[in-house]
């Protein structure tokens, strides 16, 4: 977390991944982010993964360092109190992230009847307006039957939902975009982003699209081999197992050096008419290129070669489960300067990341823990929707939001 956003204020009605992560991102570089909810809790309130508590770290991790409004959406008095937190007043405000846009009410024709410079980011699930999300926009655009074992029929799921992920960080450059547009010229505007579009523009930019229509066939199952260039996972001693990545000519050359393979590398290309120094030609050659690398791997351990592999700068890793990541890598520890050890109420102490990049300008901030829900409704209501005590009181009083620290003094 740093400060380079300090000052800026940005309202997130959302759910799923996508601009939670969005909103996430701009809370850990100093923006102050307002997430409202129902009060009975949002969408991901108890998504998994869950604490033993019954928490969900879902919930926790997507929401860090903002600010959280419990308030009846669906009361008439509630909508008013999202619109005034939305348009509030100020050179720095008035921004607001949504992919739960309603129409009539949460929209930027209605919203921006309130504050004409409001900028409004929405993301939709296609340009239609339809639900989507990872586990749809893959299959519909082919992602699944390029993944799995080489030779397996059967289209596989990516676990990481990387449409999501990319959409988020494009929801946050969209909004930056936006406001920079409107310091210099005073407009504000509604910019529109769908997550298939994202995946869509990203198979373009990879030039899987114009595979497909210039050389049209469907690009087959490989398994743990680097399309295009020799990158394959093995099998050690140890039982453990590695990845070791040759696309590159350095990476090639050493890798070839370092297992001692060079003479049967070049006898391979003399047989098969081939130049190895192609990356395309490895990959044409990897079953080959594997058969004479796998015994290397398959006689020894990774602590006898792992070392050697660092002290040469091959490009390798070994695989490894969630937990072991987390118990042997120190890039998810507080070696690492992104990492604190957090203790938050209900969930336990563990490692949390802060904003990944480092600016010279502003040191980082340990990043803060999600709010509980509702925990700033009477501050944002006081300083940002302008009431006074008597009214926020009245509010809880009739239902309309809510707050741990009312319902606390409530009851004493």
């Amino acid at each position: 977390m740093n400060r380079v956003l300090d000052g800026m204020r940005v309202v997130e009605g959302s759910a799923f991944v996508a601009v939670p992560l969005a909103g996430m991102t701009l809370a850990q570089m100093g923006a102050e982010v307002i997430r409202f909810d129902r009060i009975e809790g949002g969408l991901d309130a108890g998504r998994w993964p869950l604490a033993p508590s019954g928490q969900s770290l879902f919930w926790a991790g997507l929401n860090k360092g903002k600010k959280s409004v419990a308030v009846d959406m669906r009361s008439p008095e509630g909508k008013e109190l999202v619109t005034r937190i939305i348009t509030a007043p100020g050179r720095d405000a008035g921004q607001f992230l949504t992919n739960l846009r309603v129409r009539g009410w949460m929209d930027y024709e209605t919203l921006s009847q309130y504050r004409r410079d409001l900028i409004m980011v929405t993301l939709m699930g296609d340009r239609e307006g339809r639900p989507q999300v990872d586990y749809t926009v893959n299959p519909a655009l082919g992602i699944p039957d390029m993944t799995g074992p080489e030779g397996y029929d059967a289209p596989v799921a990516n676990a990481l939902p990387a449409w999501d992920l990319m959409a988020g960080n494009l929801v946050v450059s969209s909004l930056l975009a936006a406001e920079r547009h409107r310091l210099r010229h005073g407009e504000g505007q509604e910019v529109e982003l769908a997550l298939k579009d994202v995946a869509a523009a990203t198979l373009g930019h990879l030039g899987m699209i114009g595979d497909a229509v210039v050389n049209g066939h469907a690009r087959e199952k490989s398994g743990n081999a680097l399309y295009g260039a020799y990158g394959q996972d093995f099998t050690c001693a140890c039982g453990g197992r590695v990845m070791v990545i040759g696309l590159t000519g350095r990476q090639w050359s050493g890798l070839v050096k370092v297992t001692g393979s060079g003479a049967e590398m070049e006898k391979l290309a003399k047989r098969a008419k081939r130049d190895l120094r192609d990356e395309g030609v490895r990959w044409e050659l990897r079953h080959e290129i594997t058969e004479i690398l796998r015994p290397w791997f398959a006689a020894r351990r990774i602590a006898d070669f792992g070392p050697e592999f660092d002290k040469r700068g091959l490009t390798w890793s070994v695989f490894r489960t969630v937990p072991e990541a987390v118990a042997q890598d120190p890039d998810l520890s507080e070696a690492n300067p992104m990492f604190s050890q957090l203790d938050q109420p209900g969930l336990g102490r563990f490692p949390v990341p802060g904003f990944p990049g480092d600016f010279s300008a502003k040191p980082r901030i340990k990043p803060q823990p999600a709010p509980q829900l509702g925990q700033h409704t009477e501050e944002v209501l006081g300083d940002v929707a302008r009431l006074t005590d008597t009214e926020i009181a009245q509010l809880h009083d009739k239902g309309v939001v809510q707050s741990p620290g009312y319902t606390a003094r409530s009851a004493a």
